[in-house]
């Protein structure tokens, strides 16, 4: 685990459904850690698994896209090869719906150390920096919650401290472990308490706490699936819990997701009912109905997304063209959004379509109200290429972080001065 000073982190992880690397040495060079997701937690609790642990892109080549020391010195201010640590390369195991295979690693010590020793297995035969750890959520609330309620799952919430103990005991203090933890209230309840928090902490080296998808099918009114205000609770909720904020990262969204809401479903909230309606702007707030199947969970079709580098769905791209040029932000929650009240085109349809998204002004945004008051240690974004070909959110978030890791490094530089 990292002990002395080290650089604000700026984090992307690279998916296997999306591939892609900035050709810019001026965007590539400000990541600090590219994280390859994912890996299936599965495999790790094999006996004997695939002894060449085959990712979607080799470590060795992404380690490459990131490697031009002769543009370091380009960049503004005080940046030198020597103040610039090499970009990292983790593998995340997990993501949603990946469940089964960390409960099965954690139900007990020998468990654990099968888990934990086939991970570092991985790591060394791979080259990995280390690993994310992505279990989606240790004690309930994951994908199959109708079918194994959350009861079932309390264990969980002591058991993942000490997976994670494992984890690091098998890598060694040199290897970056890190873990994708909620941002959603009733998510983060269930396992990352004062109680758990610390012991976390004693294995990991920082948090991605992921601070979007705030807003999905489990919820009944519209909010802003990246805003400012949830995001910041989220963020005090594991500052309260022990997590130090040099150690917590938030997270960024490069991609749009949509709802289907009632039409109409607004003009009870926009006429002053409801406990909040007073203060929620137009198109907040309002009820959507059922959005997942109640018995099952199953999607029922109502909600929708995509990245940039996927392209506009035709059956929404009028509304979403609409939503980029009469979108609003939402100052008092901090996040864009915009409601359709004829997505399907004049007097058709019984549906308003809710969109939210972050801009590269709301990103700007949530980084001061947030990164820059809270003194976190970094950022993260789901996913890098998500935002091919433009790559605009990317820069826009590199360009705050890049700005934040030069007046610490100075900061740093003027102390050590000092000392």
């Amino acid at each position: 685990m990292a002990t002395a000073y080290e650089s604000f982190r700026n984090i992307m992880y690279l998916t296997g459904q999306h591939p892609v690397i900035p050709d810019d040495p001026f965007l590539t060079i400000s990541i600090t850690h590219v994280v390859l997701a994912f890996m299936p937690s599965g495999i790790f609790n094999e006996e004997h698994p695939d002894p060449a642990w085959p990712l979607f892109m080799s470590v060795g080549d992404v380690r490459s896209r990131f490697q031009q020391p002769e543009v370091i010195n380009g960049l503004s201010g005080a940046t030198t090869a020597s103040s610039r640590p090499e970009t990292k390369v983790m593998v995340a195991i997990g993501g949603w719906g990946d469940t089964e295979g960390f409960a099965v690693a954690a139900r007990d010590p020998s468990t654990r150390r099968r888990f934990a020793e086939n991970v570092a297995a991985m790591v060394r035969v791979t080259g990995a920096d280390g690993v994310d750890i992505d279990w989606e959520y240790p004690g309930g609330n994951g994908e199959d919650y109708k079918q194994t309620p959350n009861a079932e799952k309390a264990w969980e919430a002591a058991a993942y401290p000490q997976l994670l103990a494992a984890l690091r005991a098998a890598l060694g203090p040199s290897k970056t472990i890190s873990a994708a933890v909620p941002g959603i209230p009733r998510d983060i309840a269930l396992a990352f308490t004062a109680a758990t928090v610390p012991a976390v902490m004693r294995s990991v080296d920082f948090l991605n706490v992921m601070t979007y998808d705030l807003m999905n099918r489990r919820d009944a009114a519209t909010k802003h699936h990246a805003g400012v205000a949830g995001s910041l609770e989220a963020l005090e909720a594991y500052l309260a819990a022990g997590a130090p904020a040099a150690r917590l990262n938030l997270g960024f969204a490069f991609y749009v997701k949509y709802f289907r809401v009632p039409r109409g479903a607004c003009d009870a909230v926009g006429a002053g009912s409801g406990s909040n309606a007073a203060t929620l702007p137009s198109g907040l707030g309002c009820p959507t109905g059922p959005m997942e199947d109640l018995a099952t969970g199953a999607d029922l079709g109502r909600t929708g997304g995509f990245s940039y580098h996927d392209g506009i769905p035709a059956d929404v791209e009028e509304s979403f063209r609409r939503a980029l040029t009469e979108g609003t932000y939402d100052e008092s929650g901090g996040g864009y959004y915009y409601l359709d009240d004829n997505p399907d085109g004049e007097g058709k349809g019984n549906d308003s379509l809710f969109w939210t998204f972050e801009t590269e002004d709301a990103i700007f945004k949530k980084y001061t109200h947030i990164v820059t008051q809270k003194a976190l240690g970094g950022v993260f974004a789901w996913g890098l290429g998500e935002d091919a070909p433009s790559f605009r959110h990317l820069r826009k978030l590199s360009e705050s972080a890049e700005r934040t890791r030069q007046e610490r490094l100075l900061i740093h530089l003027m102390v050590k001065d000092e000392l």
